[in-house]
C-alpha cells in the first residue's frame, strides 16, 4: 500500500515549501455534494485533506465548526455514509491524502476493527481522535496500524517536556501542534511562540510538523508556512460552507476552489517570499 502522506511531505520538502491542509465536515451540506466540495479543495491547492466526522458533541470545535457539524447531522450524515463518499472520492483521486478527523464516541459505536478495515478500504490514511489521549488509544491504533492507518497525534501550548515524548511516541504520518489552547476557530497564538514549538516538537520526533487552529487567512497561513511542514486551515472553509449553504448558493464549489487557491498561493510561496523579502514573523500573530 503507498504511504500517501509521506509521498506527499517528501514532494513538498524536495520543493522547500510547506502543505496546505484544509479540513471540511462530512457531509456539510449534505453528503450528494462532498465529492464536489472534495474535488474544489484538491483544484484548489490543497495537499492533504482532513476529514471531520460529524458529532453532536464535538468538544474541541467552536461555534463555526459545531454548526458545520449540525449541518451535516441534520442531512442524515453516518459514518458508513462518510466512508461511502469517501470510496467515491478515490475512484477520481488516487493520490491526495485523506485523514479522517473527529470523536471516539462514532468510532466505539462503529466498532474500532471494523472501523479501522471499511476506513482502510474506502481509501482514507490515517485518523485524528481529539479526545482519545496516548494512554488510551491501545483500543483504536493498533487497528489502524494493522491496515497501514497512521495515528495522528495532537500536541498543544500545554504539552511540556515531560508529556512530549508520550504523544510522540506510537504517532505517524504527521504531529498536529494545536497553536492555541482553546477550541477551533478563536483565540491567537504569536508566530514566534509558534515556530518555537515546531522547533520544540522537531527535536523530539522526526515526523513532520502540521500547525492548525487559529488559522484563516492567506497572510496568517504564509507566517506559519516558513517554520511549519503544514498549515491546516478549517474554520475559514467551513464558515464558506455555511454561508453558501444559508444563502442557497449554486457556485459552492467555485467558492471554495476560489478561497484555497489564495491560501495554496501563500503558503507554497512563503518561504520563497521571506528569503527575499525578510523576516516575515515580525510583530505578528495568527488571530482567527
Amino acid at each position: 500500500m503507498t504511504d500517501r502522506l509521506a509521498t506527499r511531505f517528501a514532494a513538498c520538502a524536495a520543493q522547500d515549501r510547506a502543505a496546505l491542509v484544509t479540513f471540511v465536515t462530512a457531509g456539510d451540506p449534505d453528503l450528494d455534494r462532498m465529492p464536489q466540495v472534495l474535488a474544489a479543495l484538491v483544484a484548489g491547492g490543497a495537499d492533504i485533506i482532513e476529514i471531520g466526522m460529524p458529532f453532536t458533541d464535538p468538544m474541541a470545535d467552536g461555534p463555526v465548526i459545531q454548526a458545520g457539524n449540525i449541518r451535516s447531522l441534520r442531512s442524515g450524515t453516518t459514518l458508513r455514509g462518510v466512508l461511502a463518499a469517501v470510496t467515491a472520492f478515490r475512484a477520481i483521486n488516487t493520490t491526495t491524502p485523506l485523514i479522517l478527523m473527529g470523536y471516539f464516541n462514532p468510532i466505539l459505536a462503529f466498532g474500532p476493527a471494523r472501523f479501522a478495515a471499511e476506513a482502510a478500504a474506502a481509501g482514507l490514511d490515517g485518523a485524528i481522535v481529539v479526545d482519545l489521549p496516548p494512554e488510551e488509544d491501545v483500543e483504536l491504533t493498533p487497528h489502524l496500524a494493522r491496515h497501514g492507518l497512521h495515528t495522528i497525534r495532537l500536541a498543544t501550548p500545554t504539552t511540556d517536556a515531560a508529556r512530549l515524548p508520550t504523544v510522540v511516541s506510537g504517532a505517524s504520518g504527521f504531529v498536529y501542534y494545536v497553536a492555541v489552547a482553546g477550541i477551533t476557530g478563536a483565540g491567537s497564538g504569536e508566530a514566534g511562540d509558534i515556530a518555537a514549538a515546531v522547533t520544540r516538537i522537531k527535536a523530539s520526533t522526526p515526523l513532520p510538523v502540521a500547525v492548525g487552529f487559529g488559522i484563516r487567512t492567506p497572510s496568517q497561513a504564509a507566517v506559519i508556512a516558513v517554520h511549519a511542514d503544514a498549515v491546516v486551515v478549517g474554520s475559514a472553509i467551513v464558515s464558506l460552507i455555511g454561508a453558501a449553504a444559508e444563502s442557497r448558493a449554486n457556485d459552492l464549489p467555485e467558492q471554495i476552489e476560489a478561497f484555497v487557491r489564495s491560501l495554496a498561493d501563500a503558503v507554497h510561496g512563503a518561504r520563497r517570499a521571506e528569503a527575499i523579502g525578510g523576516d516575515p514573523n515580525a510583530s505578528r500573530s495568527v488571530a482567527a
